[in-house]
Order: C-alpha cells, then structure tokens, then sequence
C-alpha cells in the first residue's frame, strides 16, 4: 500500500514532478500535492496515483518484507 511518504520516495526515484504525476495518473496535480502532504483524497485517485508510480517502475514494499523486515518502501524494478 502506498503513503504520502512512498509516493514522494517514488516519484523521486524515477525524477518525477508533481504535475508530471498527475498527468501520468489523469489526476489533479492539487490531488497530487495534497495526497503527499497527508490530506484525504478519493481512494481512486490514490489507486491511479500508485499505478502511474508502478508504470513507470516503482515497485511499493509493504512494512516487513524489505531487507532487514524494516519500514515500508520503495525502489526501482
């Protein structure tokens, strides 16, 4: 499951801006913003957000399996 704090990770890695995000997700770039900075968006739109991320290589590692059964994460596929 993605968080606000995956999806920066994520958009990091692969040197993504917000607004290119959104655009790859066909959300608001304000639905963007806002899910990174914690507030309630619509759950469709999180799904949509996470799967322009895995599209373009994110792989989103829940709590307890990434090396070392530590926090979740992400990385590069």
């Amino acid at each position: 499951m993605m968080t606000p704090a995956t999806c920066r990770a994520g958009r990091g890695l692969i040197g993504q801006s917000q607004i290119q995000l959104a655009a790859a997700a066909r959300v608001g770039t304000s639905t963007v913003r806002n899910y990174e900075a914690g507030a309630d968006v619509l759950e469709s739109n999180v799904t949509a957000i996470q799967q322009a991320l895995e599209d373009g290589g994110v792989e989103f590692i829940p709590d307890g399996v990434a090396p070392g059964a530590g926090k979740a994460g992400v990385r590069l596929r």
